[in-house]
């Protein structure tokens, strides 16, 4: 069977479980709608292709297949949320602060389970929170569908990470451009949902650019100042004990990651809070700054929209109190 057959069955299998928020029982159920067409960033977002369009790119598992927005099931806070799938063509929509401009940015890796993107829940919404703060705020769409291989019955991570391509291009993007976007080039930062989590992770650790140099752009630094991860998911590795938190082969740790929060809910029945906890202490004993939050309850995928659970509205102040530390803001 071809990656591409395989690609809806688990792009909806992904999206019925990511929205686990609300509390974990008596979420609202919706029919998904998915249909061809391009996403569009909405308000006043800046959407730009991260590549000239005539660089070749890898295809993600689908394909030429059209680019697809979709919506659906569970709710989140109440409200539908709204993902992008078959992205071949990566982009970043930017936000800038109306008032007061701290310096800051902040690029924003929606997640997805490498089957899509959540465009709106664990992307705009971040945004249009960032900007109130004062930040400069990007979207990565990146290319998606990309299954993690099986090995033994367990998910491997592609040789090749297509969202980790897109994202190191994204944030030397950003930073090539920001005499023109009024930030400081030393004081950006990214912030990841489960799937994004993990690419942050990735950028984070990476010693060096994936995909080879092709422009000026691809000269500027990848390496994020400050990162954020919230309920990330792939770190522990596959078939071990339940008590085990031995990081899985594909992550790498470098002593230069940037200084780490994370944000991960003890309930979460998609991503088991072993990941975050294997993560920190790998950090923590390369000599990485890394502050470890945990939540009793919230679930999965909770994004930024205010529900019954504490920590959908705690998190936020959480990162900024994180940031005012770092001297970031």
């Amino acid at each position: 069977m071809s990656p591409f057959k395989l690609a809806l069955p688990l792009l909806l299998l992904v999206l019925g479980v990511a929205g686990a928020a609300d509390g974990q029982a008596g979420r609202v159920e919706v029919p998904k709608v998915e249909r061809e067409g391009v996403w569009q960033a909405p308000g006043e977002g800046v959407q730009t292709p991260l590549w000239p369009a005539e660089v070749v790119l890898a295809r993600p598992d689908s394909g030429d297949h059209p680019e697809a927005t979709g919506n659906g099931s569970p709710l989140v806070g109440g409200r539908k949320w709204h993902w992008a799938s078959y992205v071949t063509r990566p982009t970043m929509t930017v936000y800038r602060p109306k008032g007061r401009n701290s310096g800051a940015a902040l690029l924003v890796l929606p997640g997805g389970g490498f089957h899509a993107v959540a465009m709106d829940l664990e992307g705009t919404e971040i945004c249009d929170w960032a900007v109130r703060q004062g930040m400069t705020c990007a979207v990565l769409k990146y290319r998606t569908p990309q299954v993690w291989p099986k090995v033994d019955g367990h998910s491997r991570r592609p040789e090749v990470l297509l969202g980790l391509e897109d994202a190191q291009r994204a944030m030397s993007l950003l930073r090539s451009r920001a005499g023109d976007y009024e930030i400081d080039p030393h004081r950006i930062g990214v912030i990841g949902f489960s799937a994004g989590a993990y690419l942050v992770a990735d950028l984070s650790n990476a010693e060096a650019r994936t995909y080879p140099a092709g422009d000026a752009i691809d000269q500027v630094s990848p390496r994020p100042d400050f990162a954020i991860l919230a309920y990330t998911a792939r770190m522990l590795a596959p078939g071990k004990g339940r008590n085990t938190l031995e990081l899985a082969p594909w992550v790498k740790i470098s002593k230069t990651a940037p200084p780490t929060l994370i944000i991960h809910a003890m309930d979460d029945p998609v991503d088991d809070v072993r990941h975050p906890m294997a993560y920190a202490l790998a950090l923590s004993e390369a000599g990485v700054p890394v502050d470890l939050r945990l939540h009793a309850r919230g679930g999965h995928a909770f994004g930024m929209r205010p529900t019954a659970e504490p920590v959908t509205t705690q998190w936020p102040g959480e990162v900024m109190q994180w940031l005012r530390g770092l001297g970031m803001l």
